[in-house]
């Protein structure tokens, strides 16, 4: 799950970030874990007990301001990526001495927000070290999830297909989805495809990388909106 904190005096402030920040991540189908908090100090003293990969950090708090806390993070030996709010372009250049990853302005410019929010997803390479586990008796296998092109499944056995081999075991489609992720989604009772790989959408079916198969009527509504979400991300 992606862990993300708000640091900022401002409540209506965090609240409004928080929403914008919550929109994009549901809208891409992103598990996430928002805090917030009020001052550097409070962030400070929670960090033992909280780990986060995003930390949106307002510079001109009271007492101990953004710089300064960044700084006292980065002494921690926390990697997250760090992006500043602020209403003052000057204080800008003070980011780089913290490796901050960028920065915001007040009012906030969603577009601008779910930008920086994307380049920090890229940056945490955040779906690149998914695998899916073929176990088999002489080992196990672990497949990219981002090679994966699709699962077909008939009866007890399914049938994996990657972009350069192909894989069989035992199971049911049903059973797969802890170990995938939101771009996979299910078109038929025998079929979850990864929508890395969907070139288009027919009436009744789909084409998988130059491959088609069928599309249940049942699915389709679901298919078309995941399809739309994964494109618009």
């Amino acid at each position: 799950m992606l862990e993300i904190i708000i640091c900022d005096d401002e409540k209506a402030l965090r609240k409004n970030l928080r929403k914008i920040i919550a929109t994009e991540l549901d809208l891409c189908g992103i598990a996430y874990h928002i805090m917030e908090y009020s001052s550097g100090e409070e962030l400070l003293q929670e960090l033992h007990v909280y780990d986060y990969q995003i930390l949106f950090l307002d510079i001109e708090m009271k007492h101990l301001n953004g710089i300064e806390t960044a700084k006292k993070l980065r002494a921690m030996h926390r990697t997250a990526q760090i992006i500043f709010v602020t209403s003052y372009q000057d204080f800008v250049f003070q980011g780089y001495e913290v490796r901050a990853l960028n920065y915001i302005m007040k009012p906030y410019q969603p577009g601008k927000i779910t930008e920086v929010l994307h380049t920090a997803l890229k940056e945490l390479d955040y779906t690149a070290q998914k695998y899916f586990v073929v176990q088999k008796k002489d080992g196990d296998i672990r497949l990219p999830l981002s090679s994966i092109k699709y699962f077909a499944s008939e009866r007890r056995i399914i049938h994996v297909f990657t972009t350069d081999a192909s894989y069989t075991f035992y199971g049911r489609l049903n059973e797969l989805s802890p170990q995938l992720n939101t771009t996979f989604v299910r078109i038929h009772n025998r079929y979850l495809v990864n929508l890395k790989y969907v070139q288009s959408i027919q009436s009744n079916t789909v084409l998988i990388d130059g491959e088609e198969l069928p599309v249940s009527r049942s699915c389709k509504a679901d298919l078309e909106i995941a399809f739309a979400k994964y494109i618009l991300c």
